[in-house]
Parts: structure tokens; sequence; C-alpha cells
């Protein structure tokens, strides 16, 4: 028997089976929890002494009164069912702030249950009662704090997803609900793979797959398809553990970032390209290089070097315009000679690198001869008449060099041997004396 089953046998004894009071209420004192008894009209007809602390009165003032001259018409508004079940012969809880202290007015879980006679007759009830002020005050703080979490979820313009270890769908928002253009409520429990198609699936499935490994991870992507138009869209999928560590599901949320990657994709283009040439720049073109140097065991690449012949003249007799006109010329005329995988950058005034992959010399060659027809054709017609030519020079990993500015020193070496041999030609570092 519990305590309080303790406590109540006493004081049913104590009250209704003859036996001397003040041992019983001296045991259901040392409970440190108010206990009353109340008769069928509601009166108090015993209470401990934690009871009389808790009512802020002396006993005298309570025994006899009904709850309802204790403590008000709301108080009795709120116990009279209760009382009414507990006189049917069940034991019932209700929850009440109490108002009859004040300031300090706390949360209370009351216990009401039958007192029966010797024939098992319900003569009375008795309440305990129990603060629960503490767990109340703290459980309406996690709610607000779930409405207002369930509000920003619900309104937040970004589409918000949670999935299990399946890939059902557990929880979606608002956003994501008018993105696949179906009620949330019909999403809840599909695969969402079925809910995105199986094109879209193949692309996003080895993230969720990686964050169900327990990676956060990110995919950007230009999404064509849209209401307003392409833009860049980013994922993350976030994994969700238990409380041992196991991931059991994944977040995602999705963002527009595209002005955000535009931005960075023109200051990368800053980094990366030549302003005027818009060509790849001296520093751009050295990492390119030493990443084909260290790969040249598997893939032959040839670096050529392309200087103008007369650009001097040309720029002291037509002036700076004319001479800027011709360098974003030869670099298009480059750029448009070779591959898209092949790199053309500006190395300095008017000197120009082709970084080309070829399957040998015989391939390197020809491709020199033609990038020199392209700069012959980008040449052709200067402004006022200007005789300008291009001598290249060149130089193939893993054949002539492995280290990059082992490499770069060849190829320069070829292109000035090119102009000393008559200009307008192109010369490979083999051919060197």
């Amino acid at each position: 028997m519990s305590p309080l089953d303790t406590a109540a046998a006493l004081a049913t004894l104590a009250s209704g089976a003859g036996l001397p009071v003040n041992p019983a209420e001296r045991l259901v004192d040392a409970i440190a929890l108010p206990i009353g008894r109340w008769d069928r009209e509601a009166r108090l007809t015993f209470c401990n002494a934690p009871y009389a602390a808790w009512a802020g009165r002396p006993k005298d003032a309570l025994i006899g009164r009904t709850l309802a001259e204790l403590y008000g018409p709301a108080a009795w508004a709120a116990a009279s069912g209760p009382f009414a079940e507990a006189l049917a012969g069940r034991t019932v809880r209700y929850e009440r702030r109490l108002t009859h202290q004040g300031a300090s007015a706390r949360w209370t879980r009351a216990m009401v249950f039958p007192d029966r006679d010797a024939a098992g007759e319900v003569e009375a009830v008795y309440t305990i009662a129990f603060d629960i002020h503490d767990d109340v005050v703290e459980r309406e703080a996690l709610v607000a704090a779930r409405q207002r979490l369930d509000r920003f979820t619900e309104h937040i313009p970004y589409p918000l997803t949670y999935v299990d270890r399946d890939f059902v769908l557990r929880f979606v928002n608002r956003a994501y609900a008018e993105v696949v253009g179906r009620a949330a409520r019909e999403l809840i429990g599909m695969h969402i793979g079925t809910v995105r198609g199986p094109a879209r699936w193949a692309r996003h499935r080895p993230y969720f797959e990686r964050a169900l490994a327990g990676e956060t991870v990110q995919f950007t992507r230009l999404v064509e398809d849209l209401p307003q138009g392409p833009r860049w869209l980013r994922t993350s999928y976030v994994p969700d553990r238990a409380d041992d560590g196991e991931v059991v599901g994944l977040y995602t949320v999705t963002v527009d970032v595209h002005e955000l990657t535009e931005s960075q994709q023109r200051l990368q283009r800053t980094v990366e390209r030549d302003g005027l040439t818009d060509a790849l720049t001296r520093g751009t073109m050295m990492g390119r290089l030493d990443a084909a140097a260290a790969a040249c065991a598997t893939q032959p690449v040839a670096l050529f070097f392309v200087d103008l012949d007369g650009f001097k003249a040309l720029n002291d007799a037509q002036g700076h315009a004319a001479g800027d006109a011709m360098l974003v010329s030869l670099a298009r005329a480059l750029r448009d000679a070779v591959r898209a995988e092949d790199a053309v950058g500006r190395f300095g005034g008017d000197e120009f690198l082709v970084l080309a992959q070829v399957r040998d010399a015989a391939g390197a060659h020809a491709l020199a001869r033609h990038l020199l027809v392209a700069a012959r054709a980008a040449t052709a017609g200067a402004p006022g008449g200007q005789s300008l030519s291009a001598s290249i020079g060149y130089a193939l990993a893993p054949d002539d060099a492995t280290q990059p500015l082992r490499l770069l020193q060849l190829a320069d070496d070829a292109m000035y041997a090119a102009k000393r041999g008559g200009k307008d030609r192109v010369m490979h570092c083999g051919g060197l004396g």
C-alpha cells in the first residue's frame, strides 16, 4: 500500500470506524500533501496540517464549510464533476490553477476518490492535492514553443521536409506542398521519389543516402522549370539523430540562392578571367598547367606559347584601343580553335598560352599549325594596314618535360626561336639547337 493509500485508510478509520483520531491525524499530517475529506454535501469534515497550511487558514476556519464557501463558485464549478464521479465510486483527477493563494497562485492536480463505510457505501470523498505548477509552466512553454515552431515552418517561404530511413515523407510545410502542387495531407506517407518523379529522384538520391549515412550535404543546381524562370536553388540534407546517435531520418530545406550564386560566379570570373579578352588569367592558367602536368603520364598535353608580332607598332600607330581590339580578336580566335575542355589564357601583354590534350607529337604539331591559321585570320586586315602575325612555340608533357615551369620555359624558348626564324610560324622546343 502506498503512503497515500495508508493515509486515506487511516483517515477513514479515524472518521468512520471509531478509532482515536489523534494517532491517525498525526500520520496523515506527516504526509506533506494537502489531504481533505468531504461529505456528500461537499462540506469539509477533515483535513491534515499540510492542507490547512495550503489553504492559508486554521483548521477551525475550514471544517464544516463547503468547497464553494471556502474557495468560491469557480473552484466548485471545477470540482463538482470530479466530486460527483467520486461519490459514484470512481477515482478521478483534475487540474486547476488556484486562486485563493493570490499572487502565488499555482497549478494543482487534485485526486478525488471515494470513502466507503463498513457496508461499502460511499459516504464521502477524499481529495489529495499535488503541486504541478512547475510542470504545467514547462509544459505550456513547450506547447507555446511548438506552436511558434509550427507557425514558422508553415509560413517560411522555403520548402521543408522530413523523411524517414525509407525515404517516406513524414512532414512537409506549405511551401513544399505548393512546389509539388499537392496538398500536404496527401504527401505524408508517400515515398519522396514518387512525389518528385524518377529523373529528379535519381539526381537527389545520392544526397539523401549520404545524409542517412550521417553526413550533412548540399546540392546546388540551376532549376529550369520554375514559374519565375531558371533559378539557382540549394537543398541542404541534414541527418536527424536519435539520443543514441543513430540516424533515424533527415531534414531537407531548399533555399533560393540565385543572386548569391550569380554574384559568386561573377566574382569567380573576375578572378579567373582577364578583364579585357575574357581569356583565363595567368594565375588560373598556371593552376591548370600544374594539374595537367601532374596527370600527363596518363593524359599527354601540349603547352603553346603565342606572341603577336608587330603589336607594339600597332599600338604606337593606331592607339591602345586598336591594340585592345586586336587582343580581343586573337583571344576569341584561339578559343574557337580548340575544344571546350582545353584552356586559353592571357600570359601578359600580347602573349597567350594554350593548354590542350594531345595524343602524340604529331597531334601537337597539327594543333600548332591550326592555331597559327586562326591567328592569321584574327590579325588579317589590321587597322592602318599594319602588318601583324603570330609566333608560336610549344612543348609536350611528358615527352619534353613533366615540371610545369620547365614546360613553360621550353614553350617560351620555342616561341622566341620562331620569332628569330622569321615570325608567323610554329616551333617545337625539340627543334632548338
